[in-house]
């Protein structure tokens, strides 16, 4: 009579030790499962940082910072976004977050700066940027550090910063421009002309830096062309700003006979300087 009962009692453990296996096996595939999400999630939110629209980035990170407000991650890459869709007033609180994060960086906090700046409170920049030690050292944080002092007109630490972030990045165009407009409102034209040329010869395509440079030599009343690449609408472009700086230099009729060759090199009919003629040539002819 023992026989059923200890046959019961086996199968009743075999049934409990078969749950405790399914459950185990069960846990471990959820695991696995989570494990994958995160992955998958991590990809989607690296896609979202570089490849995906802004604003559609922007939309994917609200709607998960919702859900995990806690998470640095999220928190950071929705302000990421805001800034790569150019919505500054929005990215400045969106760091303003990050930063209070456990897991918050001095990265974080040069980003934050960063956001301020390009949103038009320097104020609050220069504070954020005040309290990044010293010791963190990196293109980003020396280039603000550049700008910030150029606002306040303390050239020294200007041109001091403006060196540093130059010999921390290897495509170093945009702060060389950057340096030599500082010069260039300083009005120190031939540092500005320098920089401008260094500029344009680590990126030929920086047409900003060639219009800066044009201006630089206008201002020390040199109207000839410099020899840079430049194709033909850009020639006539700088023509056309060569010829405006020599009439606000009081010589009227060299930035006439520039505007001339302006609107004959350019292979379409340029507008602005038929413009800027015919007004010189009005102002000449009511005198």
């Amino acid at each position: 009579m023992r026989h059923p009962v200890f046959f019961v009692v086996s199968l009743a453990g075999a049934v409990a030790l078969s749950a405790c296996g399914q459950k185990a096996a069960d846990e471990t595939v959820e695991r696995a499962f989570q494990n994958v999400n995160v992955v998958d999630e991590s990809d989607l939110n690296d896609v979202m940082l570089t490849v995906a629209d802004p604003n559609e980035a922007v939309r994917h990170f609200q709607r998960t910072a919702a859900d995990n407000p806690g998470r640095i991650d999220v928190q950071r890459g929705l302000a990421i976004s805001l800034v790569r869709a150019k919505r500054y007033s929005e990215a400045a609180p969106a760091y303003a977050k990050v930063v209070k994060l456990e897991g918050a960086t001095d990265e974080d906090r040069v980003d934050y700066a960063d956001a301020l700046l390009r949103a038009g409170d320097w104020a609050r920049a220069e504070e954020e940027l005040d309290r990044v030690p010293p010791t963190f050292e990196t293109f980003k944080r020396y280039r603000l550090e550049a700008l910030i002092a150029d606002s306040n007109k303390e050239w020294k630490k200007s041109d001091s910063f403006y060196e540093t972030a130059v010999g921390l990045t290897t495509r170093p165009a945009g702060v060389l421009n950057n340096w030599g407009y500082s010069k260039l409102t300083r009005g120190d034209y031939s540092d500005a002309e320098r920089l401008f040329g260094d500029a344009i010869r680590q990126d030929q395509s920086l047409f900003t830096a060639k219009n800066n440079l044009i201006l630089a030599r206008g201002a020390q009343r040199n109207y000839a062309l410099p020899v840079i690449p430049m194709d033909q609408v850009e020639r006539a472009q700088l023509l056309h700003t060569l010829g405006l700086t020599a009439v606000k230099q009081g010589d009227v009729e060299t930035g006439k006979s520039l505007l001339r060759d302006a609107i004959e090199t350019h292979p379409q009919h340029f507008e602005a300087a038929v413009r800027s003629l015919s007004a010189l040539e009005s102002n000449v002819s009511d005198g």
